[in-house]
Order: C-alpha cells, then sequence, then structure tokens
C-alpha cells in the first residue's frame, strides 16, 4: 500500500502561481511514476502531469505545458506540481496518484493509488 496526501492548494487569481505537494508513505518511493490528474465540477477526472520513476522523464497534457511544472524528490518521498499563469479553466480538485511500474514511463492512466485530493480554485 502507498499513502499519499496532497498539500498546497488554495485560492488564487488568473495569472498567479501555486505550488502543490504530495507526501508518500509505504511501499518505496522510488518504484513508482508519479502523477497529478485533476477534476472539476461535472467533468471527468483528466491527467495533468507525469514524472517517471528517477525522475529524468516528465509528460504534460496539452493544457498545462508550458505553464505548469512537476518533479520529485525520492529522497523525501515527495512530488510538486509548481502551477503558473493559472487560468480560471484551472479551477479542480487535483489529485496525487502513483503507478507501480519497472520501467522509465510516465503514464495517464492506469494508476494504483490515490490521495484525497486538494482544491484549487482560480478566480478571474
Amino acid at each position: 500500500q502507498v499513502q499519499l496526501v496532497e498539500s498546497g492548494g488554495g485560492l488564487v487569481q488568473a495569472g498567479g502561481s501555486l505550488t502543490l505537494s504530495c507526501a508518500a508513505t509505504g511501499r518505496t518511493f522510488s518504484d513508482y511514476a508519479m502523477g497529478w490528474f485533476r477534476q472539476a465540477p461535472g467533468k471527468e477526472r483528466e491527467f495533468v502531469a507525469a514524472v517517471s520513476r528517477a525522475g529524468r522523464r516528465t509528460h504534460y497534457a496539452d493544457s498545462v505545458k508550458g505553464r505548469f511544472t512537476i518533479s520529485r524528490d525520492n529522497a523525501m518521498n515527495t512530488v510538486v506540481l509548481r502551477m503558473n499563469s493559472l487560468k480560471p479553466e484551472d479551477t479542480a480538485v487535483y489529485f496525487c496518484a502513483a503507478d507501480y511500474t519497472v520501467t522509465g514511463a510516465t503514464p495517464t492512466h492506469g494508476y494504483d493509488y490515490w490521495g484525497q485530493g486538494t482544491q484549487v480554485t482560480v478566480s478571474s
């Protein structure tokens, strides 16, 4: 089992920045690719970003490319999502997720463990 706890959400004006953090406990953190997803009211949960086990590879949804940055610290068992130039359409509950993998993949689906989510609200 892997337990994931997100933090750092809040209310920000359009054009502002927020940094989300996810702390992992349980199994060996570096065995898991890590991802961020989001779900807006009335919409399905969608992929935002992923980072490979060693942190060498990243992958982003087109909607956040160039604005968001995902990174991880395997010594601290954390993954961070830095969000810049935020837009009202970024408003959602953001979830951290872990996917067990033996490769350097950056998956967009099929994650094994999920956090409870943190609310991000961007006002116009």
